[in-house]
């Protein structure tokens, strides 16, 4: 992969646009959808036409981040990348470019910044006590 190639699915970051996100966003939660489908759903938050669903997800399956296949006279199309992947992928790439690849400075970013109640507070403790045991165990 040279530098300034797009990764495929699987490898290097994904960045998404906020489009592209939201029709991958519909296609992991219904699995595979229409272009009507896919701009019913995005369209109710975001307006926009049906041909630029089309045009995007053709953009998308060039880069490898969807499939089609033929159903009669319409494609219906799949994530072809995991949303965990992508989550994953996306939160390292700002963690990179944002907080110099350490994710304490994220996380210490997101507690100072975040409006966080004190449920979620409990919450975030539980989850480090528990990740401390795992790491303990090793």
């Amino acid at each position: 992969m040279t530098e300034d190639s797009e990764p495929r699915p699987g490898e290097g970051t994904l960045r998404l646009g906020d489009l592209q996100l939201a029709i991958l966003r519909v296609l992991w939660s219904e699995g595979e959808a229409s272009v009507v489908r896919v701009h019913e759903v995005v369209s109710a938050a975001r307006g926009g036409a049906p041909s630029t669903i089309s045009t995007m997800l053709a953009k998308m399956e060039a880069r490898g981040l969807v499939t089609r296949r033929k159903v009669g006279r319409q494609f219906l199309w799949r994530a072809a990348v995991a949303e965990d992947h992508a989550r994953r992928s996306m939160v390292e790439d700002v963690t990179t470019r944002m907080f110099g690849g350490d994710p304490l400075e994220l996380l210490n970013h997101l507690v100072r910044e975040s409006e966080i109640d004190g449920e979620d507070l409990d919450s975030l403790r539980a989850l480090i006590e528990r990740r401390a045991r795992e790491e303990g165990a090793k």
